[in-house]
């Protein structure tokens, strides 16, 4: 774990949440080298498996957005990255950063951070109440038919409007960037030739289409600062496996989830 008390107000900030990926098609892939743009940023070790603390979108971002990212699988008391003041938490440690608020976010900003929230699925559309609530917490947020769940082009979309952003926030104001890649959620059919329903086989075609656009975001943040990168799923699917479809289940293929933390070295 970095010591993120030396990495804030020096470093970017990068959050991305790659929407109901499993664990095991990101190891598989990556092993495989179908995701040549993930495998340039990942550590020597890859994917490293947790648990989410949560079993769908909503509850688990309110949980990462609280300081409480996906946990490691071994036992023990594992110090997280960020924090929030709470009483008798015993998951705080020398190198964890803490922070005022109501969230994570809020907590940022009052370090100096700007906060831009780049939507995905559909807790994130801003089109009733509900999916208002987690881009409420930043002070910019944007989502659109083109970034969500049933444009085969979404992550393009995702990633230009994250390299403008980049582009045009002051290199010397600290940005904190979060983006929820939704191509991977169900549809995903799409991305696979001839499929007609979403498959195990159609979940992996997608996360390939996501990595081919990640390489153009890399270089935008390279362009800027040194950014601290944290890239995780928010939690799995199941594809008919001991007869469950879908997610918001607890079962081993949803609550076991891939994550990554690296630092990106700027081009300076």
């Amino acid at each position: 774990m970095y010591n993120i008390n030396q990495i804030i107000k020096t470093h970017d900030i990068l959050f991305i949440t790659f929407d109901t990926l499993r664990y095991d098609v990101a190891k598989e892939l990556l092993a495989q080298k179908r995701t040549p743009n993930l495998a340039s940023v990942l550590p020597q070790s890859g994917w490293e498996i947790r648990h989410s603390p949560g079993n769908f979108t909503y509850a688990a971002h309110q949980a990462f957005f609280a300081g409480f990212l996906p946990t490691p699988i071994t036992p023990g008391i594992h110090p997280r990255p960020f924090a929030l003041q709470f009483q008798g938490s015993t998951t705080i440690g020398e190198n964890t950063c803490l922070l005022q608020g109501e969230n994570i976010v809020k907590g940022l900003a009052a370090k100096g951070y700007h906060t831009v929230c780049i939507g995905g699925v559909g807790f994130f559309n801003k089109l009733n109440p509900l999916s208002n609530v987690i881009p409420s917490m930043f002070a910019q947020s944007y989502w659109s038919r083109e970034l969500g769940v049933t444009n085969p082009q979404s992550t393009e979309y995702q990633v230009n409007l994250a390299r403008e952003i980049l582009h045009k926030t002051p290199k010397n104001q600290r940005l904190f960037l979060f983006i929820n890649i939704s191509a991977l959620h169900q549809p995903n059919f799409f991305y696979l030739p001839g499929a007609k329903t979403d498959t195990i086989e159609s979940h992996a075609a997608a996360l390939e289409y996501v990595d081919s656009q990640l390489g153009k975001l890399w270089n935008a943040l390279r362009q800027r600062a040194n950014t601290y990168c944290i890239l995780c799923s928010d939690h799995g699917t199941t594809y008919g496996e001991d007869g469950y479809t879908g997610h918001r289940l607890s079962h081993p293929l949803v609550w076991t989830v891939p994550y990554a933390e690296f630092v990106l070295s700027s081009y300076k």
